[in-house]
């Protein structure tokens, strides 16, 4: 088996279980879009719009899962309608022939995802032969593969301890890894007890790109509470934008992290608001589309995904009009 589908085969295993989509419900537009997430400051302003009263809570749910893995398998059960996923996770589950619609841009990473490796290894060529903690997810192969083109080195260089993401932290601190593949609000943690930043997004630009995807049924059933949850989405931005504070003290409770820290955890990401949104999904043009095209590439050629995937209707900017 090839390493990289090593890296990957928990997930992937995971997605097969119960193949085939559940039988779609009667159409019940009274009942909330159910949005899965993981802990990620890029997801947070979905949070900060439900706890300050900016979403009916009959139009749309919140469930957090401990990992993207969880929320994975959650969109493929249809326990959920929609999810908050990065864009190579979406390609994933697109080859599994789940019907999904991508209609919000969340937030493109620019340093929020990371490599964190123990202090006396500062430099990521100083992992060769050490263990690197990853979560069995497209993005934690994807980022760590592209650390090792960077770097000039090959995965049969580490050696990789799957870990789901909530094991992040204990897995490092209790000296199971060298390394580990990680993100906020994890990576706060770990470089508050000495962690050494050796990879981060910022060294693969416009790479990384979470989206809100949502099931091509649940459009169908419920148009008018998508567009909620996405107007919602960018009230919550102007309310991050206009009144940090408070946010930022929102957002730290759900983070575990301090106000100030839950506010520097945004200096990685790049949240687009509605205009730039429409460009990036829009039409033939969609600035989104040339990214989708080079992440396929890289990703069949680290075998995480099993040639073409379609993805002509992924990108739906419907929900973005006002």
């Amino acid at each position: 088996m090839n390493a990289w589908r090593k890296v990957l085969v928990v997930t992937l295993a995971a997605l097969m279980i119960g193949s085939g989509l559940s039988a779609c419900s009667e159409s019940d537009n009274n009942k909330p879009v159910r949005i899965g997430t993981n802990v990620w400051p890029g997801y947070e302003p979905l949070y900060l719009a439900r706890d300050t009263g900016l979403y009916d809570k009959t139009k749309v749910q919140l469930v957090e899962y401990p990992s993207a893995s969880g929320v994975i398998r959650a969109l493929k059960s249809r326990s959920i309608e929609a999810a908050a996923l990065t864009l190579d996770e979406v390609l994933v589950l697109l080859q599994h022939d789940i019907p999904l619609h991508a209609v919000l841009v969340l937030d493109i990473s620019h340093g929020g995802d990371v490599i964190i490796a123990k202090p006396n290894f500062p430099d990521f060529k100083q992992l060769r032969g050490k263990r690197v903690g990853v979560e069995g997810s497209a993005l934690g192969a994807y980022v760590l593969s592209r650390a090792l083109d960077i770097n000039a080195m090959s995965i049969d260089d580490i050696t990789i301890v799957q870990l789901e993401a909530d094991e992040h932290e204990r897995s490092y601190t209790e000296d199971m890894v060298d390394a580990v593949v990680t993100f906020e609000p994890t990576r706060t943690n770990l470089l508050n007890q000495g962690g050494m930043e050796v990879f981060t997004s910022r060294e693969i630009p416009g790479e990384i790109v979470d989206v809100l995807v949502v099931h091509a049924d649940a459009i169908t059933q419920s148009p008018n509470n998508i567009r909620h949850i996405v107007d919602g989405w960018f009230k919550a931005l102007d309310k991050l934008k206009n009144d940090p504070q408070a946010s930022g003290a929102i957002i730290a409770q759900r983070l575990g992290i301090s106000p100030d820290e839950a506010l520097a955890s945004f200096e990685g990401l790049h949240l687009p608001d509605r205009a730039e949104n429409k460009m990036l999904l829009s039409g033939p043009g969609a600035q989104l589309a040339p990214v989708m095209d080079m992440l396929s590439q890289t990703m069949r050629t680290r075998d995480l995904l099993q040639g073409d995937v379609d993805t002509r209707t992924l990108l739906d900017p419907f929900a973005l009009t006002e």
